[in-house]
């Protein structure tokens, strides 16, 4: 017997791009005193009192099989947060409330994808994007965009690639480059989507962390609401990573057509954390600024740090939890400068490989850890570099 070739080809070449990570965890464990900024983990925990919101619902009884598609009250307070942030008239049928924002990329590619046909995402991305497309049996296909436009990714190279395609994903705030899309970005790479019939999938979930510029949703562009999936997440803007609390927003009939395989796949989302995630929401933006408030600190501290030295050099620092720091300078690669820094520093870090080859001679740096070990592992990393370069 064998197994399915859609699953064992979800990573074919037997790596997801966390060698390191997996690398520096094995260290830890071994009693290494390992500096972690490798994964988007906030240092600080989920807010008390949102645990004491979720607590409450399940002393209360909220622990039964909740609404498919979420709670009632849950999605109209996320349609109603879209709503304000993007200007578009948004309802609950709009939301399907999902388990965490990688569940929501799993089934909005498989809303729009059929095995077979050609999904496009932008390289650098998240390290899943591949694997994500093709567990639903499309083919994955990257567009590169490049260190010297800011990873801004240009509508020709997307449109050059779109022929035969069915979606494009995006990411903005981007991970891991930092990168907020700006208006002509969006509005350049919607034209594409109009121009070759293209479901377009917007990753949303660092709308919260915005250093530089403005988030804006695609799908708030002219005449693309119809044709765009918003992926969202409680997990960055409100630190609530383990919770796995996410949605969708898409059109009423696309909503639809997702609580069908929600109802053969998750069953939903535990009443409970529904209902904590609802009580976060319902505390405004004053509780997103508070979450963000070290990545601001530390993304200052970053450039100062960077700024007494000229080996280094960062992407723009726009958004969310990372800084893309290009060391091509050294000569090494990202993988052979992330592996040394952590055998002789105990210092890990991402290889920019892992992220596709537009980051190849990059890391990534997550701003994860508390300032103080975070300042000094930026500067060793500097003088770490600076000798490779000697």
């Amino acid at each position: 017997m064998n197994l399915s070739h859609r699953i064992t080809h979800i990573t074919p070449d037997g790596t997801d791009g966390w060698a390191v990570f997996f690398k520096a965890r094995a260290l830890k464990a071994a009693g290494h005193p390992v500096v972690e900024l490798t994964i988007g983990e906030h240092d600080i925990r989920t807010d008390p009192t949102i645990l004491g919101a979720m607590h409450t619902a399940a002393l209360s009884g909220h622990t039964g099989y909740a609404d498919i598609a979420g709670t009632p009250a849950l999605r109209a307070a996320v349609a109603q947060r879209i709503a304000q942030t993007t200007g578009v008239e948004t309802t609950p049928a709009n939301i399907i409330i999902t388990p965490g924002g990688q569940s929501a990329l799993h089934a909005a590619h498989t809303a729009v994808c059929n095995p077979g046909d050609t999904a496009l995402y932008i390289d650098p991305y998240y390290v899943t994007y591949p694997g994500t497309i093709r567990s639903v049996g499309a083919i994955p296909r990257a567009i590169a965009a490049h260190p010297d436009a800011g990873f801004q990714p240009r509508a020709t190279d997307v449109a050059a690639q779109a022929s035969g395609a069915t979606s494009l994903l995006i990411n903005t705030p981007n991970n891991p480059t930092g990168a907020v899309y700006g208006q002509g970005t969006l509005q350049g790479l919607a034209q594409v989507c109009h121009d070759h019939d293209l479901w377009l999938i917007s990753d949303e979930v660092y709308d919260s962390q915005i250093w530089q510029g403005h988030h804006i949703s695609p799908r708030a562009l002219p005449d693309m609401a119809a044709r765009t999936l918003v992926v969202g997440s409680m997990s960055k803007s409100h630190a609530m990573t383990g919770s796995r609390v996410g949605w969708i927003c898409a059109p009423e009939a696309v909503i639809a057509h997702l609580v069908t395989l929600a109802t053969h796949t998750t069953y939903g989302v535990p009443g409970y954390i529904q209902d904590a995630a609802l009580f976060a929401l319902n505390q405004g933006a004053a509780l997103e600024t508070k979450v963000a408030a070290p990545f601001v600190r530390r993304r200052q501290i970053t450039q100062s740090i960077l700024a007494t030295q000229t080996i280094v050099h960062a992407s723009p620092m726009q958004g969310a939890m990372y800084v893309m720091l290009d060391i091509r300078a050294t000569g090494l690669s990202g993988t052979a400068f992330a592996n040394a820094l952590l055998d002789e520093h105990y210092i890990a870090t991402l290889p920019g490989e892992s992220f596709g080859s537009a980051a190849a001679g990059h890391i990534r740096v997550a701003m994860t850890v508390a300032d103080a070990p975070y300042t000094a592992a930026l500067r060793t990393l500097l003088d770490f570099a600076a000798a490779r370069a000697g």
